[in-house]
């Protein structure tokens, strides 16, 4: 993926701890085209890299406007953000992809969106405003005063919204057994939010034909004691095995003390990451052939029969993957 200089055109406090970042092309000119759902990977001085999604209209070129929640727990990409990066700043980015598109032949779509969330689903009301396709937003924070581009949020949505204010308290906020109980025909559902948030919702849509929930993670829905134990139990067992590039050849050999991911980089071959931790989707990559020991986040059952994500994912004993690379 091609690298991008941005500058730092404008930042705004929208809640006590979130700030929108509007940047443009460092260079002068219109900035490469992204569609409703997409993000952007920030090359960060500190060494991180982190995945920011475009909050403003799609059919803008001038401008990418994102808004990051401020994270004291987090893994400091939002914390340098924050504290670090000034109007006239110059950022480098690797241009827009997309993880979480709209579904074009959805008979409506429905989106719920806890907190930061939000940013993601207000590119895809702005696209949607312009479409005409039946769609509805639940919005899901603390309070009014802390609920992100409020008033853009109602323009956007019109009477196609539905706020819920919990004060902190989510037993006191949005039913979501009792919300996405009946699947309307042809409807698709878009998730983005904290993990709690989002685990729940999964759960509770587990119903809905595979294929019509959708979702995106800013972190790992896990605890970091589910996820020592997993890596504990998988790398005991972990084996060598070897990966086939399709478009060459070339078969690699990864250690079992090594990635997917980590051996094409050594092999010079640039596969976008982000978390290296299985759960950002950044680095999902087609696949031929072979057995797959899925251990993403990320990918539903469809998805699974043809992708995997290479920062954590490895063959099954025996098993020889071949990438579409």
């Amino acid at each position: 993926m091609q690298k991008l200089d941005l500058k730092v055109a404008d930042i705004q406090q929208l809640t006590s701890g979130i700030k929108r970042f509007e940047f443009v092309n460092a260079a002068g000119g219109d900035l490469p085209a992204f569609t409703a759902g997409a993000h952007i990977d920030f090359h960060l001085e500190n060494g991180l890299i982190r995945s920011y999604s475009l909050a403003n209209d799609p059919s803008e070129t001038h401008r990418y406007v994102t808004a990051i929640l401020r994270e004291g727990s987090g893994g400091g990409g939002s914390i340098y953000m924050h504290d670090n990066v000034k109007v006239g700043d110059t950022l480098t980015i690797t241009e827009p992809a997309n993880n979480f598109a709209l579904v074009d032949d959805a008979s409506q779509h429905i989106m719920l969106a806890g907190g930061i969330g939000i940013t993601p689903l207000m590119a895809m009301g702005y696209h949607l405003k312009v479409g005409g396709t039946p769609r509805h937003l639940h919005y899901c924070t603390k309070s009014r005063e802390e609920t992100a581009f409020a008033d853009t949020v109602e323009e956007l949505f019109g009477d196609d919204l539905t706020f819920y204010h919990d004060g902190g308290d989510p037993s006191k906020g949005i039913n979501l057994a009792e919300t996405f109980k009946d699947r309307p025909e042809g409807a698709h559902l878009y998730i983005c939010g904290p993990g709690g948030l989002l685990k729940a919702a999964r759960e509770v849509t587990d119903h809905w034909p595979a294929g019509t929930v959708h979702f995106e993670l800013f972190q790992s829905l896990k605890t970091e004691e589910e996820k020592a134990a997993d890596a504990a139990e998988q790398h005991d067992g972990d084996q060598a095995f070897e990966v086939e590039l399709a478009q060459t050849g070339k078969t690699l050999t990864i250690p079992a003390d090594k990635s997917i991911l980590e051996v094409l980089w050594e092999n010079d071959i640039e596969v976008m990451h982000a978390c290296e931790e299985g759960w950002c989707g950044n680095c999902v990559v087609d696949y031929l052939g072979g057995g797959v020991d899925h251990r993403d986040e990320v990918l539903d059952e469809e998805e699974q029969k043809t992708k995997i994500q290479v920062c954590i994912s490895r063959a099954l004993p025996g098993e020889k993957i071949i990438l579409d690379l």
